[in-house]
């Protein structure tokens, strides 16, 4: 007994003494430690750059809008390194907000009437110290439409506000009804298939600045509702180009995605909450209309929908909701260019439902999908604070619209 205990004092005598010494040597030294951490290294920096760091697709319905974009955004031709050390889908949609910097950025607000008797609220940015524009009757307009909760203090927002402002020009945010802190008037608020806020805003800042040229940009829902905008209007409109990120193209296989139980848990659930949280706040003059008890019951946004939203529009189902507010199905009318932004990793619009053959068939269209990028992240570099993918591709896209748009009138 005594001869076994003294061999396993010995035993783990000499262990420790290798564990403190070789491995903890090799790690920081010239040992096994060492060659591990630059074996795994470099093993991950060969995954990284060959199955991670891609050039991004281009698909244009039409030769022309497809040589434009080549000769006037480089960006579109570029290789996209994502962030190395956050590369995956969900993690660069949960990051973006914490990481990228907010731009001070001082906005003067403006509540307009819209046509039921509620208020629509706008954040402007004029710019006045532009030295490229001026003139404040000329100065270039850029109408921004924020996400499904966004308002104009959204770090996305603020980066293309930083941009438009490098660039000289004017920006408004179009803050959805109810969202942005302003009193809703009406039993109302928005979805992604009603434009009429929209077009009241559209002609809104026409009328403010007509010998201005304006272009839009929407992120998520907010690039939805400007795609259904598009597709009803044709070219009736005066948007000279739109430009939108991370949209979702079908609903339902938007919110089929986004009902998995990992999405369900990292991303429904708390979007679900933030509109209950909306209606809750407006609970006094929307509880005159709908069951808003049963809506705060809802665990899912399309449990959501199905209790307020399709109701609130007057549609027959939920189904009809969602089968309306499907950008894809309109895509064929579009008289604007329009550049769309997609990752395929998006969880929220999987690349299977990103309209690829859609596109091919409308010369104003072009479609741009990068292998990684998640939900509005699309962060690069090593600390990914002040510029992102998306920031990029908007400043190339904005300015080549303003100042190259003649090239664009007839893109069939």
């Amino acid at each position: 007994m005594i001869s076994l205990d003294f061999s396993f004092n010995i035993l783990t005598r000499d262990l420790s003494y290798y564990l403190e010494n070789q491995v903890k040597v090799g790690l920081f030294g010239s040992g096994v430690g060492l060659s591990l951490v630059l074996g795994f290294s470099a093993a991950y920096t060969c995954y990284y750059l060959i199955s991670v760091a891609k050039k991004p697709q281009l698909i244009s319905g039409g030769k022309k809008f497809y040589q434009f974009l080549r000769e006037q955004c480089p960006v579109v031709s570029e290789t996209y390194y994502p962030t190395f050390w956050c590369w995956e889908s969900r993690i660069q949609t949960l990051l973006r907000p914490f990481v990228t910097a907010k731009p001070g950025v001082v906005y003067r607000n403006e509540l307009i009437k819209a046509a039921d008797g509620g208020q629509i609220s706008l954040d402007w940015f004029d710019n006045d110290d532009s030295l490229s524009h001026p003139d404040p009757a000329t100065r270039p307009t850029v109408l921004l439409l924020p996400g499904l909760t966004g308002t104009s203090r959204e770090s996305y927002i603020l980066h293309m506000v930083q941009q438009s402002r490098d660039l000289g020009y004017r920006c408004v945010v179009f803050n959805n009804r109810g969202v942005s802190g302003e009193t809703l008037l009406t039993p109302r608020t928005y979805c992604a298939a009603n434009t009429e806020d929209l077009e009241t805003v559209i002609e809104h800042i026409q009328r403010t600045n007509e010998a201005a040229p304006i272009m839009a940009a929407g992120v998520s829902m907010g690039g939805m509702m400007l795609a259904n905008y598009l597709g009803r209007k044709g070219r009736e409109t005066c948007l000279k180009g739109v430009v939108v990120f991370s949209a979702g193209w079908d609903v339902f296989e938007c919110t089929a995605s986004l009902e998995k139980p990992l999405d369900r848990f990292l991303f429904n659930s708390y979007l679900t909450s933030c509109l209950q949280a909306s209606v809750h706040r407006h609970r006094p003059v929307l509880e005159k209309c709908y069951d808003i008890d049963h809506v705060m019951k809802a665990r899912t946004i399309r449990e959501f929908d199905e209790r307020f939203t399709s109701i609130m529009f007057g549609y027959p189902t939920n189904d009809d909701y969602y089968r309306d507010a499907s950008p894809v199905h309109r895509l064929k009318s579009v008289q604007v260019p329009m550049l769309c932004l997609n990752a395929a990793d998006d969880v929220f619009s999987p690349s299977h439902a990103i309209p690829v053959e859609a596109v091919k068939q409308n010369p104003n269209l072009a479609l741009l999908i990068t292998c990684h990028g998640g939900h509005i992240g699309f962060l690069e570099g090593l600390w990914p604070r002040q510029s992102t993918y998306m920031d990029r591709v908007f400043k190339q896209f904005a300015k080549a619209v303003i100042e190259q748009g003649s090239r664009l009138q007839d893109l069939s």
